[in-house]
């Protein structure tokens, strides 16, 4: 019970069903949908058979089961997705006004979800065979950007098809922001492998209004820049944390150390090291074919595939009897190039003469980016996607953005309350509070049912009262005849 009504009042504080914005129009199936897809997410189809007569929604919206019928739900995602671009446009405004957050920072990065859908489709169709984050090759999928502030607000996102290569996205995603927004002066924080130099280029000349940014950059630049970045003496930017920039035209490089992040690759590749050899130990050992070995090596390479590309292995020869054996060593060589470059990586911007630590922190910044799509993956299980019509998969995407908004905004309230706190222990706290029908048999035949939830434990209650939420007042008392209760079950 108060699980539902928390999130309805988060509904109202992004104020989703304003009369201005046209999503009121359609309020209810949506709400609903998104009340759900952020309290117990799921396929369309459990709502209607399942959740929604287990929870509280059709009480708080005085609804019955009509509401959440199965082609009302469908109808229901044919409606909200014309709504995307004005829902960009108002989230702007709700989390300036409510959270006083800027957007002169942006964060952009893309990844994959998979879903079960018979192929071949057409090539316009987004449904397509790439590169899979989920390691699922042999599922069709989309590919997903998104732009978030560092905060983690929400701005923007889009559906691609999903054989995009990362490096054609971030042209579009720059044009949009700046019709949406309009053009201002911004830094834009980016993995490696999302800009092309040509994209990159465009925005160091971008006239009047600049355009920066700090981006990653792969390991092959760090080779060809690792001459010059000795002669560069260390910099200390915080306890543990080191920087050399590198000044190169009209960019600068910066190369970070950091001590935290060298012990744990160091351990991991350790680790790793470990297995493999011990791994190949115990292939030596055993009494193999050719084929067999070749076997059992593909399958340790592709287990330790980091600590695979240190080996030096003679592949297997045939013995006379068949069998066949083989032998491996260590290659120090790369070894000692691993280790060089652990808890190190090569940074580049156009943002001359800003203090090395605000570019450092700058990009820790995008741990907030991998948070968003891992809580959109697996607290909102953006997944499972069982639609067959593409509209409705990216309809089942808007919902569950509408979710996260939802799920950000929890995450904004509870920051100064209870840091430690996440929006999901929160919400696992008020699901304790039920709603409960007593039905009481009366003289004439009839049924009395009052509908009463439970009273909330002293934890709960404190939890209501800083994040400022008021659960609604307990329903009037309903009469029922025999017949329509009948009828009812």
């Amino acid at each position: 019970m108060s699980v539902c009504s928390s999130i309805f009042v988060l509904f109202h504080v992004l104020a989703l069903n304003y009369e201005h914005l046209p999503l009121s129009a359609i309020s209810d199936p949506p709400q609903t949908l998104v009340c759900y897809g952020l309290i117990a997410p799921g396929s369309e189809w459990r709502l209607h058979r399942q959740w929604f007569e287990q929870s509280a929604m059709g009480d708080l919206l005085d609804e019955d089961f009509s509401l959440v019928e199965k082609n009302a739900l469908y109808r229901c995602l044919d409606k909200v997705l014309k709504h995307k671009e004005e829902l960009f446009g108002h989230l702007r405004q709700r989390w300036q006004d409510l959270f006083g957050a800027r957007f002169d920072v942006l964060l952009y990065d893309l990844t994959s979800t998979y879903f079960e859908s018979d192929p071949p489709f057409e090539e316009t169709d987004k449904r397509q065979f790439g590169y899979s984050r989920d390691k699922r090759s042999d599922c069709v999928q989309v590919v997903i950007g998104l732009i978030v502030t560092p905060e983690g607000f929400p701005l923007a996102y889009e559906v691609l098809p999903g054989n995009t290569s990362d490096k054609t996205t971030l042209r579009k995603f720059l044009h949009k922001i700046e019709e949406q927004y309009g053009k201002a002066e911004r830094v834009w924080l980016m993995d490696r492998g999302v800009p092309t130099e040509e994209v990159l280029s465009q925005m160091r000349s971008s006239i009047p209004v600049p355009i920066y940014y700090l981006v990653g950059t792969p390991k092959g630049r760090l080779s060809k820049l690792e001459a010059d970045l000795l002669e560069r003496p260390w910099q200390r930017v915080r306890p543990g944390v080191e920087v050399k920039v590198l000044p190169q035209e009209n960019e600068l490089y910066v190369f970070a150390q950091s001590q935290d992040r060298l012990n744990k690759e160091r351990a991991m590749r350790r680790r790793q090291l470990k297995a493999l050899w011990r791994r190949l130990g115990q292939l030596q050992q055993m009494k193999l074919t050719a084929r067999e070995l070749l076997l059992k090596l593909g399958e340790a390479k592709g287990r330790y595939r980091a600590a695979w590309r240190l080996m030096d292995i003679q592949f297997p020869k045939p013995t006379t009897k068949g069998l066949a054996s083989f032998s491996f060593a260590l290659n120090r060589q790369k070894l000692r190039i691993v280790r060089r470059r652990e808890g190190r990586y090569l940074l580049r911007t156009n943002l001359l003469g800003r203090d090395p630590a605000q570019l450092w922190q700058f990009y820790i910044l995008l741990v907030e980016i991998e948070a968003a799509f891992k809580n959109l993956k697996d607290d909102l299980a953006l997944r499972p996607i069982f639609h067959q019509l593409e509209r409705r998969i990216e309809a089942h995407i808007f919902v569950a953005f509408m979710a996260y908004c939802l799920h950000v905004t929890l995450r904004a309230r509870l920051r100064p309350l209870a840091p430690g706190l996440t929006p999901r222990a929160v919400l696992d706290k008020f699901a304790a509070i039920q709603m409960l029908d007593v039905h009481f048999p009366t003289t004439d035949g009839r049924t009395l049912i009052l509908s009463r939830y439970t009273h909330p434990e002293p934890e709960q209650r404190i939890l209501l009262e800083q994040l400022k939420l008021t659960l609604p007042a307990q329903p009037p008392p309903r009469i029922s005849s025999r017949r329509k209760l009948l009828e009812q079950k």
